[in-house]
């Protein structure tokens, strides 16, 4: 009885061979069609000299088109006939046939989209994702790299690579898994995760628990780099954030967050768990929070994070009290000052907005009914007022105080670049009146 996958290798190769016969014969016909012509108007025929001129350069141009011509097809013919016997191979072949075959596929795959959807019409992926789950690790790291270049750029054949159980097979053997495999498969899940707006459970059992053993363990950056990009891919599906808060990925982030290198995906990631409730939950409870976000608004270097970590804390200090007291004595305010004016445009206008926050806040705290009031003296009386012009300008002092410490400071960074007449400039001519605090 014959296999059905056999069958149709043999009727797809038969095919692709009988339209490579097909293009050469009329490539054959036309240049003999071309020479034919050409024998027609020769030297003695009293045609115009330019026309013959003509006829001779396009000719040539057949020519060379028609060697170019032979020369693809004899490719295509090389590659079919490769493609072939590789598939041939890893459906019936020995292990070590097999493991051959993987590598021919995937360099196969690497070079031709085309060729991935037809390698996965010929029934390939239940073999390799099966070939994944081995033992032995150079058969499964030829199944990964074979199974991540099929993935790329078609939907089709990671659904498929998803439906043949990639997941719960290969994290079954994680710990049989070495370092290097480990990071090609996180490549693999980086590339599978952007199903997470389809009907695949992405955020299962066996996803998150691997990709958070590769962040706590895993020392190569690339490896991390990947699983937070999966990790981003997931937390754009509102759905997905319990599973991500319950597995602990919050306090993962925000320490991932605090290395430079791969702190702007991490980031990412939190800026949209941060709008759930579960996940702003996790992240007002956690003890990194605000410092490690505090942290993070002083890098300079590194904008993007600048502006995604105001994004978080702006999210966390909106209509929260607590937060913003915990964030004014971790020393916020003067991190802002800096950013408000050395910032990118996106960063200084978040900056700028929490900084009127706790404007507004302290300016609550200061009001006629912050204190304690006694039935004695009425709320309008002399002494009242002051009080209250006392505190105020207790108030403008410590604001210009801080304010002059915190330009002393700015313009001491900004000499150090060697560009210190704008900022300079803004020493002289900005007074507290003008800024937002």
């Amino acid at each position: 009885m014959s296999n059905p996958s056999s069958s149709s290798s043999s009727s797809t190769s038969i095919w692709v061979l009988s339209y490579i016969k097909i293009k050469f014969f009329a490539r054959i016909k036309r240049f003999v069609q071309s020479k034919s012509t050409r024998k027609r108007f020769g030297p003695s025929d009293h045609c115009d000299g330019l026309d013959i001129a003509k006829f001779n350069s396009d000719n040539n141009k057949d020519k060379v088109e028609f060697v170019q011509g032979i020369k693809e097809e004899m490719i295509v013919e090389d590659e079919t006939v490769m493609l072939q016997r590789s598939v041939k191979k890893l459906h019936f072949g020995s292990w070590e046939e097999k493991e051959m075959a993987a590598k021919e596929i995937a360099k196969l795959a690497k070079e031709d989209v085309k060729v991935r959807k037809l390698m996965t019409e010929l029934g390939i992926v239940p073999v390799l994702v099966s070939m994944a789950a081995s033992e032995v690790a150079g058969r499964r790291r030829a199944a990964v790299k074979a199974l991540i270049e099929l993935s790329n750029g078609t939907y089709t054949n990671k659904a498929l690579i998803m439906e043949a159980g990639i997941l719960s097979k290969f994290t079954k053997k994680i710990d049989l898994v070495d370092e290097s495999t480990r990071s090609e498969f996180a490549e693999l899940l980086l590339s599978l995760s952007s199903l997470a707006n389809t009907q695949f459970p992405l955020a299962s059992s066996e996803f998150l628990p691997f990709i958070t053993s590769i962040l706590v363990s895993e020392s190569k950056s690339e490896s991390k780099e990947a699983c937070l990009g999966a990790l981003y891919n997931l937390s754009t599906v509102l759905e997905n954030a319990g599973p991500l808060v319950s597995n602990g990925l919050v306090d993962i982030l925000l320490e991932l967050s605090s290395t430079k290198q791969i702190s702007e995906k991490a980031l990412a990631t939190l800026g949209n768990l941060v709008v759930t409730l579960m996940g702003k939950k996790a992240m007002e409870n956690s003890p990194m929070v605000p410092e490690s976000l505090i942290e993070i608004l002083s890098w300079e270097d590194k904008p993007k994070c600048q502006e995604l970590s105001a994004y978080i804390i702006m999210i966390l200090a909106h209509q929260s009290s607590a937060q913003r007291e915990k964030m004014a004595e971790s020393g916020i305010v003067t991190v802002l000052l800096e950013v408000a004016l050395l910032g990118s445009p996106l960063a200084q206008k978040r900056s700028l907005k929490l900084l009127q926050w706790f404007k507004d806040e302290r300016q609550t705290k200061m009001g006629p009914h912050s204190g304690p009031q006694t039935a004695r003296i009425a709320m309008g009386s002399p002494v009242n007022q002051r009080e209250a012009q006392e505190g105020k300008r207790m108030m403008k002092n410590l604001v210009k105080q801080s304010l002059h410490r915190n330009m002393q400071i700015i313009t001491h960074r900004a000499n150090a670049t060697g560009d210190s007449s704008k900022l300079k400039s803004l020493v002289i001519s900005t007074s507290s009146k003008s800024l937002p605090y």
